[in-house]
C-alpha cells in the first residue's frame, strides 16, 4: 500500500483528491493538512466522503511525518510546495505539486509571472512536468512532479499532433478558452459569486496570463521553432470544466488530420478523439480524468479547428496528479480513474 500525504486538503483540488483516491485500492492517505482547519474530521467539513475518511482529520503541515510518505500532493497555493519539497525529497518522499510552482524551467520567468522569488530554483532541473502523452517515461522515473494547469492540459494536447507532424505554423496559434468557476479556487471572491458569475461570460488576462508561458514552453517542447501563442481565457458560468477551441493554419498538405489524430492518441487511456464533425461537451468529461478532442477543417481550407474539453479539476488537475502517481510506483496507469463522467 502506498502511504500519500496531502498539503493543502481544504480547496477544491484537495478534496477532488480525497475523491479519486477513495476508489483506488493500492493507496492509503495518512495525512491531510491544513492551518485553518487542523483538528476538524475531513468528512464533517466534506459530507460526500463520509464512509471513506472517518478517522482522517486535518493537521497543521508537519515536515518529518509528511517525510514518512511514500509521496505527498500539494494542492496548494504558489509559493507553498518551494519551502517543503526539498526537506521531503532528502527524507525519500515522493513530490507531486499541483501548483504552478515547477511548471517553468526558468526561475527568473516564474518570478515575473508570480511577482516573487522562485523559492527553490536548485530543483528545477529535476522537476517533470506532469503531462503523460508527452513525458511518460520520465514521470515514470521522477522523484518530483509539476502537474501541468487546466488551461494548458486542454490546449497543449488539441496542438500536440499538429506540431509533432510540422503540419501547421507554430508562430501563430490562437487558443480560445472558457473555464467553469472552480478555476479561481474555493477562496470567497465576488466575481466567483452565483449572482455575478450566472448568466454572464466573460473574458480576462487578455494582456497576458499565468498559464501563457507554461503553454508557451509545452508547446516549444513539441518542435523547434519558435512559438507565436494568443491566448484568451474566459470564466463561463458553469461549475467544472474547461473547454478549448484552437485555431492554427497549415503549412504543408495535411493529408487525414482525423486519422492523424486518432494514430496519435491510440494508445493513450485518457485522451477521447472522437468521430469527425463532433463536437465535444465540457458535461461529457465531468468528474472524469478524460480529454475528449475532436479535429475540423473549415471549408477544407487552410485553417484547422481544434476542440479540447477537460473537467478542470481531473485532467486539468486532481485526476492527473493521480495518473502521474501511478506511473511513479508502476500501477496502472488508469487504477483509481476509471469511474465515467457524471451525467446530467
Amino acid at each position: 500500500m502506498i502511504k500519500v500525504g496531502i498539503v493543502g486538503g481544504t480547496g477544491y483540488t484537495g478534496v477532488e483528491l480525497l475523491r479519486l483516491l477513495a476508489q483506488h485500492h493500492q493507496v492509503s492517505v495518512e495525512a491531510i493538512t491544513s492551518r485553518s482547519e487542523a483538528g476538524v474530521k475531513v468528512c464533517d467539513m466534506y459530507p460526500n466522503l463520509r464512509g471513506h475518511y472517518d478517522a482522517l482529520t486535518f493537521s497543521e503541515p508537519d515536515a518529518k511525518a509528511l517525510g514518512s510518505m511514500d509521496a505527498v500532493f500539494f494542492a496548494t497555493p504558489h509559493g507553498v510546495a518551494h519551502a517543503l519539497a526539498g526537506e521531503l525529497l532528502d527524507n525519500g518522499t515522493r513530490v507531486i505539486d499541483l501548483s504552478a510552482d515547477f511548471r517553468l524551467r526558468d526561475a527568473d520567468e516564474w518570478s515575473r509571472w508570480y511577482d516573487q522569488p522562485h523559492g527553490a530554483p536548485e530543483l528545477l532541473n529535476e522537476a517533470v512536468y506532469g503531462l503523460p502523452e508527452m513525458h511518460r517515461e520520465q514521470i515514470k522515473k521522477a522523484r518530483l512532479i509539476a502537474v501541468p494547469g487546466c488551461y494548458p492540459t486542454a490546449v497543449q494536447l488539441g496542438y500536440l499532433p499538429l506540431l509533432e507532424a510540422g503540419l501547421i505554423d507554430p508562430g501563430h496559434l490562437i487558443a480560445d478558452c472558457k473555464s467553469g468557476v472552480t478555476g479561481a479556487g474555493r477562496g470567497a471572491k465576488v466575481a466567483s459569486l452565483l449572482a455575478e458569475a450566472s448568466e454572464s461570460m466573460k473574458a480576462y488576462g487578455a494582456s497576458g496570463h499565468r498559464h501563457l508561458p507554461e503553454i508557451r514552453q509545452g508547446l516549444g517542447d513539441m518542435q523547434p521553432s519558435a512559438v507565436g501563442l494568443t491566448f484568451v481565457p474566459h470564466l463561463t458560468p458553469m461549475i467544472r470544466g474547461i473547454h478549448a477551441t484552437l485555431y492554427s493554419t497549415l503549412t504543408s498538405e495535411s493529408g487525414d488530420l482525423q486519422a492523424l489524430f486518432e494514430q496519435r492518441y491510440a494508445n493513450e487511456p485518457f485522451v477521447d478523439v472522437m468521430p469527425a464533425g463532433s463536437h465535444p461537451e465540457t458535461r461529457s468529461v465531468k468528474g472524469n480524468n478524460t480529454c475528449r478532442i475532436a479535429v475540423h477543417r473549415p471549408g477544407n481550407g487552410n485553417t484547422v479547428v481544434v476542440l479540447s474539453v477537460i473537467d478542470n479539476l481531473v485532467k486539468g488537475a486532481s485526476g492527473q496528479a493521480i495518473q502521474n502517481l501511478n506511473l511513479m510506483f508502476d500501477l496502472e496507469e488508469n487504477m483509481g480513474l476509471n469511474a465515467p463522467a457524471l451525467m446530467p
